[in-house]
This record gives C-alpha cells, structure tokens and sequence, in this order.
C-alpha cells in the first residue's frame, strides 16, 4: 500500500507500536507524521514526532540507541503501524528493553521461551538475590564456582555424545548453556556480542570457503 491510504488523526498523526523483529517483544508506541515516516522509510531507522516538543525525533539521536527498520506494516483499517527494528540499544528512556515493565497484571501461564528471556532471568538473579536461587548460589560463590560448572558440563557433554546418547546429550548440552550464560552475565557479556562474534566468523568462513574453491 501506499501513504495515500494511511488514516492520520486531525493532528496529522499515526500510532507506531515498535517491536524487535528477533524476539517479538514489544519495544515502545510512539507517533509518526507523514513527514517523520517518510524519513523513517528513507533513513533506514525510527523517526517520530514528539507531541511534547511538537518537533521531529530521531530515535537514537543524542542516546545512541538506534532502531533500525526491518518492516513496516499498516493494521487492517490503515490507522496504526507496526515498525520491525533491530535496535542498538534499550528501547526506553530509563534503560530499560522495553518501554513496557511496568506489570499491572499477571497470570500463572508462562511467557514462551526465548534466549533473552533467560538472559533477562539469570541478571535477574545477580542483581535481585532470591533465597533458595541456584542461579543466585553461583553468583554469590563467584566465577571460580561458575567456570567450576562450565567445565563439569562440558565433560558431561562429551560423555554423552561419545555413548551416541543423542537425548543425554540434548539434556546435558542444555545445562552447558544454562550455565555459559550465568557465564556471560557474570562477565557483562550480551547474546547481542555473540551474535556480532558468529556473524563475522562466518564471514571469514565465506571466505575460507572460497579460497579452498580456488
């Protein structure tokens, strides 16, 4: 579709709900003008407009933390977008992921399963102790404790496939990451640092690649 056929109020705005194109996860809802979508589109990254200064706002302008556009779609009756981002840093003011963590209700059924999530989980642990937390347990031991695990699990791994057990394996591979991850937190090491590590091994991989085809 076209700009033509967007629904802006009689202040000339659109509601934009921006979610990470990787996870899912809500990041924040902001307004666009025509003016600041079409930068957006052309810009490669978020621009709004701020109600409250009555003025452009380039996401990411003075903190740094740039959304970068994936998609950008238009609901069923054209009066509100959904912005897919690959965002460079927390979405909200305060330092927060998401402009949404302020729970007003919550029931007993489990959020789906995701990296992050578990990543958000086990921070949770170190900087909020709860009583009773294994994970608590490891940070308050320290990282001799923590590499302690790392290689224990990593020995149970190489048991596991060196029987052909493809299901211990999975199990214990399982608690291998678990326990890298406390890893990672501990060292201030974020998934977004392997995923930058990974994709650039596969580069040199690319090219390895092609040098032995030559």
């Amino acid at each position: 579709m076209n700009l033509d056929e967007l629904k802006f109020d009689d202040k000339g705005l659109i509601p934009a709900i921006v979610t990470d194109a990787e996870t899912g996860q809500v990041l924040m809802m902001a307004y666009m003008n025509r003016e600041s979508l079409e930068i957006s589109l052309r810009e490669g990254r978020t621009c709004f407009w701020s109600r409250s200064r009555q003025e452009l706002w380039r996401k990411g302008e003075t903190s740094g933390n740039v959304q970068h556009i994936v998609s950008v779609s238009a609901d069923c009756d054209a009066d509100t977008l959904l912005v897919r981002v690959r965002p460079d840093g927390p979405a909200c003011h305060t330092g927060e992921t998401s402009c949404f963590f302020r729970t007003i209700c919550e029931t007993e059924e489990a959020e789906p399963f995701s990296y992050e999530g578990l990543m958000r989980l086990i921070d949770g642990r170190r900087t909020e102790k709860k009583e009773g937390s294994y994970t608590t347990y490891l940070f308050e031991k320290g990282i001799d404790k923590i590499l302690k695990k790392v290689g224990e699990e990593s020995t149970e791994v190489i048991i596991a496939a060196k029987a052909d057990d493809k299901r211990e394996t999975i199990y214990e591979l399982a608690d291998l990451a678990y326990h890298a991850m406390v890893l990672m937190v501990q060292m201030g090491i974020s998934l977004d640092d392997l995923k930058t590590e990974l994709a650039s091994r596969h580069v040199i991989d690319k090219k390895v690649k092609q040098e032995k085809m030559t």
